[in-house]
């Protein structure tokens, strides 16, 4: 038990705590937070900066800290295609996003399923959407409390206990204050994530004799693995990694939290100047992956590789610094998993069951509805993660870039034209999520990046890509089929203003 470190986590943790209940005051309207835009997109009213550490919060989790790092740390250069892959999504942000942003506020859309409802006026399509995004956030919200469990346990704390203490203040908070929440503990988070990354960067090199030997001895290392790393990409590695990047790119901007965070702006300069922004959080990836080859020259020996930020910090600090570096970690945590629980539930409330009932819910109803089920979204990703193995939730991950990049078509596409037919947008979204989940499922969801065999050679690739071209290729013959036919052209609620 590292006492000092706990006592140090739990103060930090208590002041987020605290603040998280605050944050259901703070910038509230008069009516309170009655209705799902209030308490789902905080009424729409985030600047510059509050997106900008909400957005940052939402996308480099507490996952990424640990998961990032330990890539590097377990297989080695292959795991730095997180870097590439933020640097194409802000660019593509810059794009859509304002687009995106524009349509939904004019019309009062919350998620994305409520867009492609009303750009393409069937139903089917934007409950495929809305279960898409449910289905990928689950495992993804187990994911921030594994990295939670891999920091208790690391300081000593076993069992299930703190896990499950620290998911009911999680739960509490969120109810109470919505996306206001996380936006008050993000800027919280970003403050202490520099503070831990800065001196890690800075302080380890030193007390290892520099970063030249840092990469010698990690090379070293690596090549004892099973099978051998290395720091540098090895040729058959070379499209594997280019499209990871490039297909987990497609899919960040699609993620519901993603989409949430971004819809609570007031406007879409602010997301611009975000697009812009938000490379500085790139720079600080690259820095967080480093922290992987560091762990393996400080002889940092362990078979669970998402504990090597963790034992690292434990070893080579002072106990009470560690104590902040890890309870920065389990506060980055909080913010994305809060987020991913609102963005489920906006699914739930709005494109689920608001589908499907004869009578359309209250604003009161709606907010009401959406609180209760961000608790059973929460107790879900819990259950998840305490009834199945900690591997299997990882596992199950992967599956989430494939399936969300399926909404390339129908949201990314629909936001410039209509051309599309719905129907054949439904046919081309269910192959592509088939033959994804088939080939992860043929690789015993140990691995996404699958070999394609065609025209006599093997190309190893991220499953997201070939699926998504599989889905392209089906929406774009059956609209021309459709199309011929004049037949399911469904109706465009939206209008030609709303895209200027």
């Amino acid at each position: 038990m590292h006492t000092t470190a706990l006592a140090v986590f739990c103060f930090f943790f208590l002041f987020v705590t605290v603040a998280g209940f605050m944050a259901a005051r703070w910038r509230r309207p008069d009516a309170g937070m009655h209705s799902l835009e209030e308490w789902g997109l905080a009424g729409r009213s985030f600047g510059t900066w509050i997106t900008w550490f909400l957005v940052g919060g939402d996308l480099y989790t507490a996952y990424t800290v640990i998961a990032v790092p330990a890539a590097l740390y377990g297989a080695g250069a292959m795991g730095f295609f997180a870097l590439p892959y933020v640097i194409i999504a802000y660019p593509y942000m810059m794009v859509v996003m304002p687009r995106l942003w524009r349509v939904c506020q004019r019309n009062g859309y919350v998620t994305l399923a409520d867009f492609v409802r009303g750009r393409y006026g069937n139903r089917w399509l934007a409950v495929a959407i809305a279960v898409t995004g449910i289905l990928a956030l689950m495992p993804y919200i187990a994911l921030q409390l594994v990295g939670m469990r891999v920091v208790f346990s690391a300081m000593g704390l076993h069992g299930e206990t703190p896990l499950v203490i620290a998911f009911l203040v999680l739960a509490a908070y969120t109810y109470s204050s919505g996306l206001r929440a996380p936006a008050v503990i993000a800027i919280v988070k970003d403050v202490m994530l520099y503070i831990m990354v800065a001196a890690a960067i800075i302080l380890l090199p030193i007390k290892l004799g520099g970063y030249a030997h840092i990469f010698a001895v990690a090379n070293q290392q690596l090549s004892l693995h099973t099978p051998p790393g290395s720091i540098f990409l090895r040729p058959q590695q070379f499209l594997g990694y280019s499209t990871l990047a490039i297909g987990s790119a497609i899919a960040l901007m699609l993620y519901p939290h993603t989409a949430t965070a971004i819809l609570s702006a007031k406007d879409g300069n602010v997301i611009r100047r975000n697009a812009a922004l938000l490379p500085a959080y790139s720079f600080l990836l690259g820095l967080v992956a480093l922290l992987g080859f560091i762990a393996l020259a400080a002889g940092v020996a362990t078979k669970d590789t998402s504990a090597a930020v963790p034992l690292l910090f434990l070893k080579m600090f002072p106990e009470w610094f560690a104590g902040f570096c890890l309870a920065a970690i389990a506060v980055g945590a909080l913010v994305p998993a809060a987020i991913m629980s609102i963005a489920a539930a906006n699914l739930f409330t709005r494109n689920l069951l608001g589908e499907f009932r004869r009578t359309r819910l209250s604003d009161r109803g709606e907010s009401t509805t959406a609180k209760i089920v961000s608790l059973a979204v929460k107790f879900g990703a819990l259950a998840f993660v305490l009834k199945l193995p900690t591997p299997y939730a990882i596992e199950m991950q992967l599956l989430g870039g494939i399936w969300i990049a399926q909404l390339f078509p129908s949201v990314v596409i629909g936001a410039f034209t209509r051309w599309m037919n719905p129907w054949a947008l439904l046919c081309g979204w269910a192959a592509g999520m088939f033959w994804g989940t088939q080939m992860a499922a043929s690789l015993g969801l140990k691995s996404s990046v699958y070999p394609l065999h065609l025209f006599g050679g093997t190309y190893a690739m991220y499953a997201a890509v070939p699926a998504l071209l599989l889905n392209l290729l089906i929406s774009t013959s059956l609209t021309l089929l459709l199309r011929s036919l004049k037949v399911g052209e469904g109706s465009d609620a939206t209008a030609r203003e709303d895209y200027a």
